[in-house]
């Protein structure tokens, strides 16, 4: 059993917003996805997901987008995006795909391994951090610690992490979301929201502060999913 993560995913089947303009990496992108994830996801693996899945607006239009990933082999645990403005409530969204998860403040399980995690936010930074973004700062931060005291509270030792936002700022300085997966114990964490060469530079990645770090967006990984344990 594998557990992989990719983010990112920006499909949209349902309506008209292709991802080649933001460059010619991104023409038939998702083509690229299925490829490598038929080669390498058996049915018994799992895929984390952390957000901005599909453009669409409503739970309803995002269907086709759910659809298509819910065809693909494994299990897919999925958290939300900035973009994912379709997100609906778990109770309307649970169930309609047999192997999709929606993780909202709760988390999900691999085997022994529980997967914590929440949206996430821009970090206190040097270039722009606002009244409102520290109100969803702190509001995400609190989701977290939700999930992952959920988790330990069921008695999980081993937990993976995911954000769809980095963890913390350009400077790499320490936020509510670092301190809350080291106080946990938290193993790995995965995010994505970061897209080209520029801002992959900034990003966080490997060890910090006991945790190692991944960033998973899929451009990052040139459309390759990235693996976390026994693959």
């Amino acid at each position: 059993m594998a557990i992989y993560a990719i983010g990112d995913l920006h499909l949209s089947f349902g309506g008209d917003k292709p991802m080649d303009v933001f460059g010619e990496n991104w023409i038939l992108h998702y083509e690229k996805i299925k490829s490598d994830w038929l080669a390498r996801v058996k049915p018994e693996d799992t895929v984390i997901l952390p957000g901005d899945i599909s453009w669409a607006m409503t739970f309803e239009s995002a269907y086709i987008d759910l659809a298509w990933i819910d065809a693909l082999p494994g299990h897919k645990i999925i958290f939300k995006g900035n973009h994912d403005y379709w997100w609906s409530s778990k109770r309307r969204m649970a169930g309609v795909f047999e192997t999709l998860t929606f993780v909202h403040n709760d988390y999900a399980v691999v085997g022994d391994i529980a997967i914590c995690g929440t949206r996430g936010w821009i970090c206190p930074n040097v270039t722009k951090f606002e009244a409102e973004d520290e109100k969803i700062y702190l509001r995400e931060g609190m989701r977290l610690e939700h999930s992952l005291k959920a988790a330990k509270a069921d008695g999980y030792e081993r937990i993976i992490g995911a954000l769809h936002f980095p963890p913390t700022n350009e400077l790499h300085e320490p936020t509510v979301f670092t301190a809350l997966m080291t106080q946990y114990g938290v193993e790995k964490v995965v995010y994505g929201h970061i897209h080209s060469n520029p801002f992959f530079k900034t990003a966080l990645q490997g060890s910090y502060e006991g945790v190692l770090y991944y960033l998973t967006a899929c451009d990052y990984l040139s459309f390759k999913l990235f693996a976390l344990e026994g693959a």
